[in-house]
């Protein structure tokens, strides 16, 4: 049977006689510990590793490709993360609110159904196209590079991706973005880094957001800090309030820094451009 589930691994045991299987460290329920890090009924560790490279490896390239298109249209793409009900919506509206009378935005929202974020995004004016998932939760590269074409003015601007609300699987999707962006609110608990280490692990800035909401939770904001530098000594960590924009300066401050680094490399890949396309002519 261990042969079909990929539990054998160093350290397991199995009493023959009572049928029950027992794990060092009482883990016995720790599906994460295999070589994988992951159980599917059914299917070696092995197996699950060959689908995953197979998956993702066909991710980065789609990864790639956006990635050159951002850099060569000189876009800052940002790849908003949180569970559900962190607040991200009612974020945007207010970044993209101060954002698009200094540069061109456009935003694509996922969800599993309905378009109700990209029409709050769209009443601001802000080109906005909704992206169902279905069944799927998360965003991938593909579905990005097949959406940017409905971006066709967005040149040295921003486009923000609000990916669907999940602290999981968007942790290990590349969209070609150049940073993900974590969004946790107050009333979600301090926790959340060490309980979902990929994603923190993963993103460039920690939004703590709804820090109106800080004297009525159970909240402890400097251990989630805390926590969060524990998984990523490197994370940017703003605080702000969506409702009131507190906060919103600094965040929008961020975005207008990495943005700057955008285009001040753009014209070395446009420059690079010309030298290809000189050097075509020439054959």
């Amino acid at each position: 049977m261990c042969t079909v589930c990929g539990c054998e691994k160093p350290g397991y045991k199995s009493d023959q006689s009572s049928k029950v299987k027992t794990y060092p460290n009482n883990s016995r329920f720790h599906y994460g510990q295999g070589t994988a890090k992951a159980h599917v009924p059914g299917m070696t560790q092995a197996r699950i590793i060959r689908i995953e490279r197979d998956i993702l490896g066909k991710n980065a390239e789609y990864a790639q490709a956006n990635r050159t298109r951002f850099q060569r249209q000189g876009i800052l793409a940002l790849n908003l993360v949180s569970s559900p009900g962190s607040g991200k919506t009612t974020l945007l509206v207010n970044t993209v609110n101060k954002l698009k009378i200094k540069m061109p935005v456009g935003v694509i929202e996922g969800d599993q159904q309905t378009s109700h974020d990209a029409d709050k995004i769209r009443k601001t004016g802000v080109s906005a196209l909704q992206v169902n998932t279905g069944k799927g939760c998360h965003l991938d590269a593909q579905m990005i590079e097949n959406s940017l074409d409905y971006f066709p003015h967005l040149n040295q601007g921003v486009l923000f991706i609000e990916n669907v609300g999940n602290l999981v699987c968007p942790a290990g999707f590349d969209l070609g973005e150049a940073h993900k962006v974590v969004i946790l609110s107050t009333t979600e608990g301090e926790d959340k880094p060490l309980k979902y280490p990929d994603m923190f692990h993963a993103a460039d800035l920690l939004i703590i957001n709804k820090m109106d909401l800080l004297p009525y939770v159970n909240f402890n904001i400097e251990r989630c800090i805390e926590y969060a530098y524990q998984i990523n000594p490197d994370i940017d960590v703003i605080k702000l309030t969506g409702t009131d924009k507190q906060g919103l300066k600094e965040w929008t401050d961020w975005i207008e820094s990495k943005r700057q680094v955008i285009l001040s490399n753009q014209p070395n890949i446009l420059d690079c451009d010309i030298a290809i396309t000189r050097d075509m002519s020439k054959t």
